[in-house]
């Protein structure tokens, strides 16, 4: 029977840039899209399907502290620069769980530059939308 003391809280959540953690984040989103092409077989009604593509699509959401991701994202602007690539690390590590996972997004690309977005009398969040290629599952939860 399920313990719910164990079930993971999103509050103990973290996003890691370049080993940093971003503590405005509150918010990380991360998903593979699998493409699959449809295969007629001959002496069945059945349709098959073959994996022919992964998409990496995701977001992190957070509050305003810093210009550092316009500054980073924003270098594509510059013709003598290219895309801004890095890699993102999504941490879940309730205390109450059975365990912790990490995983490493690789090949992190921004889709978009937000370069204003406020509203007087309010704080200031910020979403940031990306792609990424591959991922690795640094720790994973066990049940004990």
């Amino acid at each position: 029977m399920l313990d719910s003391s164990r079930t993971i809280n999103g509050s103990f959540g973290e996003c890691l840039h370049n080993g940093q953690w971003l503590t405005n984040v509150y918010k990380v989103s991360a998903e593979v899209e699998i493409s699959k092409s449809e295969i007629k077989k001959s002496g069945t009604r059945w349709t098959g399907s073959k994996v022919t593509g992964l998409k990496g699509t995701g977001s992190m959401s957070g509050y305003k502290v810093t210009t550092m991701l316009i500054d980073s994202i924003g270098q594509i602007c510059d013709d003598t620069k290219g895309e801004y690539k890095t890699e993102l690390i999504s941490k879940l590590d309730d205390p109450e769980a059975w365990g912790a996972e990490r995983i490493r997004l690789k090949n992190v690309s921004f889709d978009k530059i937000s370069l204003a977005n406020w509203e007087a009398g309010s704080v200031v969040e910020e979403e940031w939308p990306f792609t990424f290629e591959g991922f690795e599952l640094l720790d994973r939860i066990e049940e004990n």
